[in-house]
């Protein structure tokens, strides 16, 4: 289903790679994000499994970048926050005797399954540096 995980999880990076010799706190990306820091520790938990972010703890604790920005194609992101995008299914079982409702399970598969495989395409082109240099050099 569709959610911002993907956009945090691209903010929390586009800092990271701004910043790529520093750890940066929770508490720096949630100020800059204007959200929770439970949910940026969340992300980055997420992004350390996908071997993204490293991390350490402590006073000057904190996330970096595990690999150059320029390594990490907006794919590898979207494949750490979605196994598979999916617009929804209904909650209702479809009748089966019905000759949509029998095939739309199916239907409704292949036709997220092609949605990825376009989004996958597209996000597989663009690194992190290339989203990340768009911006402003100014520091936070």
């Amino acid at each position: 289903m569709i959610s911002g995980k993907f956009a945090i999880t691209l903010h929390i990076l586009t800092l990271m790679s701004r910043h790529p010799e520093d750890f940066l706190s929770s508490d720096f990306l949630a100020g800059c994000m204007n959200i929770n820091p439970v949910l940026i520790r969340k992300e980055i938990g997420n992004l350390k499994k996908h071997n993204i972010v490293e991390s350490r703890e402590g006073k000057f604790g904190g996330a970096r970048l595990a690999r150059p920005a320029d390594e990490i194609t907006l794919e590898d992101v979207y494949n750490t926050t979605f196994e598979c995008m999916s617009l929804g299914f209904s909650r209702n079982e479809p009748n089966g005797k019905c000759p949509v409702g029998k095939n739309i399970k199916d239907s409704l598969d292949n036709l997220y399954r092609n949605i990825n495989h376009c989004i996958c395409t597209e996000l597989k082109g663009v690194t992190l540096q290339e989203f990340s240099s768009q911006f402003a050099t100014e520091t936070v």
